[in-house]
């Protein structure tokens, strides 16, 4: 897919990878770039360093991405690339005693950003696209999908949940034309990151937002499912299915050093 004449929408698109987005859409030709947030003040500025259009959006809310949709369509035409990107990195604790955690908040929140959204955004724009042929998705969700997130099992829970509905939605829809590609990163230097703990998602370095952007133009041009801004991820993937018990017992011991180095 080239971005080149196509209408864009960009969810988390006031900051970090959303907002690289959302310039390299643009730089790529994209006819307009509509960028979704919560953070009205600053989606409004992304759209208009990109001559775009912003909409304040919760993506926990059906009915604000169900407004988003409708509203690009009736101002600006068919969506044709939809970018599931908003998410947080709430319930970040390396200390906890639990991995259930003491309360159901983080856990709820995350479902609902992480996963209910994407459904979301699928439940309301499927239709459209199978009427008129086609249309795409990017869902970015991380490599704690594939993997793992010691310190914050919500995080990788819903991660992981992210990936099976992406998976899913490729598999449901690939004889109507709808394409799906996943955007799986490690660490990138967002806000996001700068405010949970240190950990191995920053073992191979931190990617800037514009890199991962790059890349995500790159992977829609090849229309892959699986795009990965650190290729390490791959190999890391494969020793994982290869001997599962193995790579339990070095995730633990990768907790167990995060922990130490947390707690002093």
């Amino acid at each position: 897919m080239q971005v080149t004449g196509k209408v864009v929408v960009v969810t988390g698109g006031a900051n970090g990878i959303g907002k690289a987005l959302c310039e390299a859409f643009h730089k790529a030709g994209a006819a307009k770039v509509v960028v979704a947030d919560m953070d009205a003040a600053n989606a409004r500025a992304v759209a208009a360093m990109v001559d775009g259009a912003a909409f304040r959006c919760d993506v926990a809310q059906e009915k604000e991405i169900a407004h988003v949709i409708e509203e690009t369509e009736r101002q600006f035409g068919p969506i044709e690339l939809f970018c599931s990107n908003a998410g947080i990195g709430g319930g970040f604790d390396p200390m906890s005693v639990n991995a259930g955690g003491a309360s159901d908040e983080p856990w709820q929140r995350s479902w609902a950003i992480h996963v209910m959204a994407h459904v979301y955004a699928a439940r309301h724009l499927v239709p459209r696209m199978k009427a008129r042929g086609g249309g795409y998705f990017l869902n970015t969700i991380s490599a704690a999908g594939l993997l793992s997130q010691v310190g914050s099992p919500a995080y990788s829970t819903t991660k992981h949940a992210a990936v099976g509905f992406a998976e899913n939605l490729a598999i449901s829809h690939k004889a109507d034309n709808i394409k799906v590609s996943i955007l799986c990163p490690q660490g990138v230097d967002t806000n996001m990151l700068r405010s949970i703990p240190k950990g191995p998602q920053s073992g191979d370095g931190d990617l800037t937002p514009e890199q991962v952007a790059s890349d995500v133009l790159a992977g829609l041009a090849q229309e892959t499912f699986l795009i990965l801004p650190h290729p390490q991820v791959l190999g890391y993937m494969r020793k994982k299915t290869e001997n599962y018990d193995r790579w339990i017992g070095g995730m633990a011991k990768i907790q167990a050093k995060m922990r130490e180095e947390f707690g002093k």
